[in-house]
């Protein structure tokens, strides 16, 4: 039982992990060409920046939770918080890597953090 869980979360963080990847690469190509078009404009892409960042951040619990619940597993809140939280700190951390043209998050820092979710959902279940 412990295995399927874990099977799940993995696929769960891992298809979160390219949305949310997906999504800031997206949003600050955005953020870029905002930038552009504003020529000397003071905090041209800004916005772009901060909405692309929260809603990066914001979703990420909400899809390990929503993944978790769509494959029919119950207390999961394990996963959104410490995923998402771990979301927060990966992402942060590795913010200017994403935020440069065709650049994202190193590839290891991903892997860790698919098996770090991995972990946290197979700690969400009671037995």
């Amino acid at each position: 039982m412990r295995h399927a869980r874990r099977a799940k979360g993995a696929l769960t963080v891992t298809a979160a992990t390219a949305a949310c990847h997906t999504l800031m690469s997206a949003g600050y190509a955005w953020a870029r060409d905002s930038t552009a078009a504003g020529g000397d404009t003071m905090l041209s892409g800004a916005f772009e920046f901060l909405l692309t960042t929260a809603a990066s951040w914001a979703l990420m619990p909400l899809l390990l939770w929503a993944g978790m619940r769509a494959m029919g597993e119950a207390r999961t809140t394990v996963l959104p918080a410490g995923g998402g939280l771990a979301w927060v700190a990966l992402s942060g951390y590795f913010i200017d890597d994403i935020d440069r043209a065709g650049g994202h998050i190193p590839l290891l820092a991903l892997a860790a953090y698919v098996l770090l979710g991995t972990g946290l959902a197979g700690a969400s279940s009671s037995a």
